[in-house]
């Protein structure tokens, strides 16, 4: 099997065994170079289209691995094609071509419009580098919601102060969407508008979506999120006595030499 599908399989799995998909939660896309497209292209049987709800003509003709909607992450390593594809955006970024894997009916995940609105605002954020837009259900950050007003600021300091490398990991901060129904347009485009901000988004109550170059990174993305999180909730059920001031995240900034987000320091 190729490598580029290999290392997508493993994020999937790398997931559930964090406990971040419970049954068919969470789902993940990978926009693919095009030597990988290249090379997966002995693999492409299927012509399934399919209409897009939403305007992804940023994206036209690009290759998309994405989890199948109704699927189980539990599932990808022991049957990809029936849990995973691989899609085409058509030349007007309108539809899709379903190409390989997604067997037995199964379409892409029903998040795919927030997945492709917020690959749109992250190229755009990154220059073209980021590739990686991931949706899990971690159970800390998503209780860390019920604890706070649906405030960017707010959550990036908690999570900051909770973990000395959070600054550095996400020094642009964490965003934060209140409630909304998933897997809607509606949802899509709100999220899309933070992740131009932010290179994360916490869904209140729902989960988190993450973005990155690679899978390494975005998966490590979250991951440092989600410990943060718990770092917070068991520090705060003990009784918070201190935490890092503003002024030494401004020496761990300058230390590493990223730009931490001033607007969410005092």
């Amino acid at each position: 099997m190729q490598k580029v599908i290999e290392d997508y399989i493993r994020m999937c799995y790398d997931g559930f065994l964090q406990g971040w998909h419970e049954r068919n939660g969470g789902n993940l896309t990978y926009r693919m170079r095009p030597e990988e497209s290249e090379e997966c292209a002995s693999l492409f049987t299927h012509d399934r289209h399919v209409d897009l709800p939403v305007d992804a003509s940023p994206l036209a003709g690009e290759y998309f691995i994405t989890t199948g909607s109704g699927r189980y992450m539990r599932n990808v390593p022991l049957c990809p094609e029936e849990n995973i594809g691989i899609i085409k955006l058509d030349d007007d970024g309108k539809g899709y071509t379903i190409l390989w894997g997604l067997e037995r009916g199964a379409k892409p995940t029903s998040e795919l419009p927030s997945h492709l609105l917020n690959h749109i605002s992250r190229i755009k954020a990154t220059d073209g580098r980021c590739r990686v837009i991931y949706h899990a259900h971690p159970a800390n950050i998503t209780a860390l919601s019920y604890t706070i007003e649906p405030d960017a600021r707010t959550l990036s300091r908690i999570l900051w102060q909770s973990e000395t490398e959070c600054a550095v990991v996400f020094p642009q901060g964490v965003g934060i969407l209140d409630w909304m129904i998933p897997g809607g347009t509606e949802i899509a485009y709100e999220s899309a508008k933070l992740l131009k901000t932010y290179p994360a988004i916490v869904w209140a109550f729902h989960g988190i979506f993450g973005s990155g170059e690679t899978f390494d990174e975005t998966f490590g993305l979250v991951h440092t999120i989600e410990k943060a999180a718990e770092i917070y909730l068991k520090a705060r059920s003990a009784g918070i006595v201190r935490t890092i001031s503003d002024d030494q995240l401004r020496i761990l900034a300058n230390a590493f030499g990223v730009k931490i987000n001033e607007e969410f320091l005092a």
